[in-house]
């Protein structure tokens, strides 16, 4: 095993960015940042509380109502979108550093993402200047069209699991289409999160246009969605998270778009590409340590080919290196943080009595220290199982045999939740009808998961609601204004104006 590796010039301590300025709590609170390979303190954060949270709307409200940014043309927008997309590739490898180090993700993983991340900036920065929204013409009559107009305060607020892309994934949009932010990250993997201020800085984007508040999701995050200056709230975490912060939304009949949670099918039948479908479905449950949430952590495969699947895809965990963060040979590193290690351990000793354990089983051999989980597979769990049924979000896979395309599409079907799906098969009749069947937002035909930014993401059932990308972000991140203008004499019916009569006595 490789020295841990420890980045230079790490921060001891980080600070809330408002209105253009680094700053700590009012009341000085702070929580404490682990390194997840070593379980150390390694910083301090500040700790946002209610008051620090109307601070940082107030910035981005008086940004969005007196500053230049929401006023700014779309082109105008787009050149400091891609300064900041420009920036983002020039420091790829200190942030894929800062973001492997903090979020136990393996470099090689890391730097993807953060390539990535600047790739979000850059599309954004695209389609705003290259959308067109309707225009209708009654001729002779009246012409409508739309006008999209950017909402006010966004509140975002972002999960720890690949978390410097997925905040750009938000940022992008809601600051493309003129909106002002206050972001909360998640409090496991504040780092990444506290480089964005230089970046914008430096890029040119206006005071009070990003602001950024640490701490919890029960404190700063809950005060936030609910803040009555904020009326757009875009979320990425678990589902009980997702439900309390719609209830507390409703009242205001705030916008919100929630990306929940997943127990992901990948359905292998026995006509697939064996060897591509294994690889596939292998990487879809163990890249990212399993922290992600398309996961395709439920493998269902065809009877006829399942035990020689099975053996085959035990046999790769087996052999999946686990290892520092930091070292380029490392497929799993280190989970995010022990208490989420306690949870994913803890699903693995109920596997045990639920499915039959072929590949790992708990800690990973040779650290006996850390957040490392061996990669774990289950084989024959019946659907009723809660390793089937309960996102794990970790190295661990249930993997369960069927018959026929029926029972396979109940079995897919068979969770609270309806994020992705992944299908193998080389019948194209049975590929799409299959897929049109699944409850699920997303479908993946013979690949993993690789995504068209263009192209909606979200879920159904407890996985979430509302759907972003492409244009669907540009949809939630602004209102449509409808304008109407009469070019001729509109019809107008003329009530209270009666026409003149004889009158007499009858």
């Amino acid at each position: 095993m490789t020295t841990h590796f420890v980045p230079d010039n790490l921060p001891s301590h980080l600070q809330h960015y408002i209105g253009g300025k680094f700053v700590d709590s009012l009341a000085g609170e702070t929580f404490e940042v682990l390194d997840p390979v070593s379980n150390q303190t390694y910083a301090t954060a500040a700790a946002g509380q209610t008051e620090d949270v109307d601070l940082a709307v107030a910035a981005a409200r008086d940004a969005f109502v007196n500053g230049p940014w929401p006023k700014m043309k779309p082109r105008e927008r787009s050149r400091v979108l891609h300064k900041i997309a420009d920036i983002i590739e020039s420091r790829d490898d200190e942030l894929a550093l800062l973001e492997s180090f903090d979020s136990g993700l393996p470099i090689k993983q890391a730097k993807g993402q953060a390539r990535r991340a600047a790739e979000n900036f850059r599309f954004f920065a695209d389609l705003v200047v290259a959308q067109h929204d309707t225009a209708l013409k009654v001729p002779g009559s009246q012409l409508n069209y739309v006008n999209r107009k950017p909402i006010g305060v966004a509140a975002l607020i972002t999960p720890w699991n690949v978390p410097f892309m997925q905040e750009s994934w938000k940022l992008a949009p809601a600051i493309a289409t003129g909106n002002t932010v206050v972001m909360k990250p998640a409090s496991y993997t504040p780092l990444s999160a506290a480089l964005w201020p230089e970046i914008f800085e430096e890029a040119g984007l206006p005071e009070g246009v990003f602001n950024l508040v640490f701490g919890s999701g029960g404190v700063a995050g809950d005060y936030l969605v609910k803040h009555p200056d904020v009326p757009i709230v875009s979320f990425t975490g678990d589902s009980s998270t997702g439900a309390t912060i719609s209830t507390a939304a409703a009242p205001q009949f705030k916008s919100l778009s929630l990306e929940l949670g997943g127990k992901s099918p990948a359905i292998v039948f026995a006509d697939a590409d064996v060897e591509a479908a294994l690889d596939a479905t292998v990487f879809g449950v163990f890249s990212l340590n399993g922290e992600r949430c398309t996961a395709g952590s439920r493998v269902l495969v065809q009877r006829e080919i399942y035990d020689d699947f099975v053996a085959r895809f035990a046999e790769r965990a087996k052999n999946i290196v686990v290892g520092l963060p930091s070292d380029p040979a490392t497929e799993v590193g280190s989970l995010v943080h022990p208490n989420h290690f306690d949870k994913v351990m803890s699903y693995i000793e109920i596997g045990k009595s639920e499915g039959r354990l072929l590949a790992g089983g708990g800690r990973a051999e040779g650290f006996p220290t850390g957040n490392y989980v061996a990669p774990t597979v289950f084989a024959d769990v019946a659907p009723d199982a809660r390793i089937f049924q309960e996102e794990i979000f970790g190295p661990v896979v249930a993997i369960t045999p069927f018959d026929t395309d029926e029972e396979a599409l109940a079995l897919a079907n068979n969770t609270k939740y309806g994020l992705a799906a992944y299908v193998w098969t080389n019948d194209l009749k049975r590929a799409h009808n299959f897929a049109h069947a699944i409850e699920s937002g997303m479908v993946w035909l013979n690949s993993n998961n690789v995504r068209d930014l263009r192209t909606p993401f979200g879920g159904v059932k407890a996985s979430g609601l509302g759907r972003e990308g492409g244009y669907r972000s540009i949809d939630f991140y602004t209102t449509q204004q409808s304008v109407q203008i009469t070019l001729n004499d509109a019809h107008t019916p003329k009530f209270g104006v009666q026409s003149s009569r004889e009158t007499g006595d009858a």
